[in-house]
């Protein structure tokens, strides 16, 4: 989803980007981030109840009498890989509504924050509340960066996307082969990508801003859209994040 907005004719000059006393583009990017917000605390609410409250953790998890994560149930493995599918269905949505984008939004923060559960029950809750606030304090900083830098990050961006599909691959081959590292590395490249993706992203809202030129309705879809992306960086992040800093129960 993080290129939502190739259709749009990138006019602005990039000496723009600085344009931070823009009380419209104020308004446009603190809608992104409330709506960005919400989507965390929804996630957050769902992840707690798949993982501690019993009637639901037994519909999608199979648990130890520890409390240690097993494996998963059929409809767990489909929480697992339903916002894949709804990012994927939304591949072939054309000239969405706002009504469509947000609904989009909201189903995919929904499904992965259902998903969310398996960190409560794989990592201590003191880890997962620690690395939260760390994933927190560094979005906050990277979204600064690439909402006041006056640098073009257009061509980073470009590399990091591929840098992204890059380990989507590696991930998908680590599932079945298991070089010794090569789960660190992976750790390592998401970490970094995400981080880069999240300056990127916020400053491509910012440009779509000035693009879509006041039409309300396309900007109700962008921030939407912007809302996912950076709501998807940040998940990432803060997963790969823990797999550093996380304890295991």
């Amino acid at each position: 989803m993080s290129d939502f907005n190739r259709g749009y004719a990138r006019s602005i000059p990039v000496d723009r980007a600085d344009m931070s006393v823009d009380a419209g583009l104020r308004s446009f990017m603190l809608g992104v981030y409330n709506k960005m917000a919400l989507g965390l605390l929804l996630s957050a609410i769902l992840a707690w109840l798949t993982a501690d409250f019993a009637p639901v953790q037994q519909l999608l998890y199979v648990v130890s009498p520890e409390g240690r994560l097993i494996g998963f149930t059929g409809l767990g493995t489909i929480i697992r890989f339903l916002p894949l599918a709804i990012l994927l269905g939304a591949m072939f949505m054309r000239n969405p509504s706002p009504k469509a984008s947000g609904l989009l939004y909201w189903g995919v923060v929904a499904s992965i924050g259902a998903g969310l559960g398996v960190w409560l029950l794989a990592y201590t809750g003191t880890s997962v509340a620690s690395t939260f606030l760390i994933t927190a304090s560094a979005f906050g900083v990277l979204s600064l960066i690439g909402y006041t830098t006056k640098k073009d990050l257009t061509g980073f961006g470009s590399f990091l996307i591929m840098g992204l599909w890059g380990l989507i691959i590696a991930s998908l081959v680590s599932m079945f082969w298991h070089p010794a590292g090569m789960f660190f590395i992976i750790s390592v490249l998401g970490v970094l990508i995400f981080a880069g993706l999240i300056a990127y992203d916020t400053q491509r809202l910012k440009m779509t801003y000035y693009a879509l030129g006041g039409d309300s309705a396309s900007l109700a879809v962008a921030t939407n859209y912007g809302a996912l992306s950076l709501y998807i960086n940040f998940i990432n992040l803060f997963q790969f994040l823990l797999q550093f800093t996380g304890n295991r129960r």
